[in-house]
């Protein structure tokens, strides 16, 4: 059986899903090379834990995922962040999803929420309260990252031409604005219960970040009805993983101890900064 998806090209390119079958356990693998997650440009540590692989999040910092194709033909990816399609915010199966597509072997990197054919905002790392997800009321999905990727079918040696023929497309319906933060309480008034919150009960989600340019356009794919691959990460603030046993805590130091141990003098010189050596 035959399915024809649409694409939007995006630098990395997207596409529109129509029906297709559903994933099975021995299709379902974790190539997790094929996905970075990348703060300030560098690939986070992934750490391999009860059979899912987690990563570190950074509180109020932005980040970008990462796609590598691993196969002699075009992939779709379906990608989504918090249970998001990174597409169009919708919720949905991955065959039904609008897709990200990438050339043989090629490597892009998606580094926001897609608000229409010219313009995404950036991912960025912040709190259940403020994120994405929750301002629009779909916070059941919070921490995690999917990737599925899904095969293009060659039937014959068409042209790359005659396989990429790109039709306009509608843009994408504009992602609604994260909700203004809270006001701060008045003066005088004490906040006990905001203050009485610690890191030790925040957890990590993604939030809509800065502007940035990403123009789209679209194009007819066929895909394979079963994904050849699919990838989960999970981001948990360094306390919850310390918490979940994936990192050990760090030694508390006791700021008293430290100023106690305090000494004047060492023999020797004054060093030179090294920008000035």
């Amino acid at each position: 059986m035959t399915h024809s998806f649409a694409r939007l090209v995006i630098g990395g390119l997207a596409l529109f899903a129509g029906s297709g079958t559903l994933m099975t356990a021995s299709t379902v693998h974790q190539p997790v090379s094929n996905v970075d997650i990348l703060v300030g440009g560098t690939p986070q540590r992934r750490y391999l834990h009860d059979g899912r692989w987690y990563v570190e999040a950074f509180k109020g910092r932005e980040y970008a995922i990462r796609l590598r194709n691993p196969y002699g033909v075009r992939v779709a990816v379906a990608l989504s962040v918090d249970g998001l399609n990174t597409i169009d915010a919708r919720h949905t199966t991955a065959p039904d999803a609008r897709k990200w597509v990438l050339g043989p072997y090629e490597t892009v990197t998606i580094s926001g929420w897609q608000t229409s054919r010219t313009e995404a905002r950036r991912f960025e790392f912040t709190t259940e309260e403020q994120s994405y997800a929750q301002a629009l009321g779909r916070g059941a999905n919070l921490g995690v990252i999917s990737a599925v990727f899904f095969r293009e079918r060659v039937l014959t040696t068409r042209s790359e031409t005659s396989n990429e023929a790109r039709l306009e497309a509608p843009a994408p319906p504009a992602a609604p604005a994260p909700p203004a933060a809270q006001a701060p309480a008045a003066e005088g008034k004490s906040e006990p219960n905001a203050r009485a919150r610690s890191q030790d009960s925040e957890y990590a989600a993604t939030g809509m970040g800065r502007q940035t340019d990403h123009a789209v356009t679209q194009v007819w794919l066929d895909l394979e009805g079963t994904p050849a691959q699919t990838v989960n990460i999970r981001y948990e603030f360094r306390q919850q993983l310390v918490k979940l046993g994936i990192v050990p805590p760090g030694v508390p130091v006791d700021p008293l101890q430290r100023r106690e141990q305090a000494r004047g003098f060492e023999p020797g010189f004054s060093p030179e900064p090294p920008s000035q050596r």
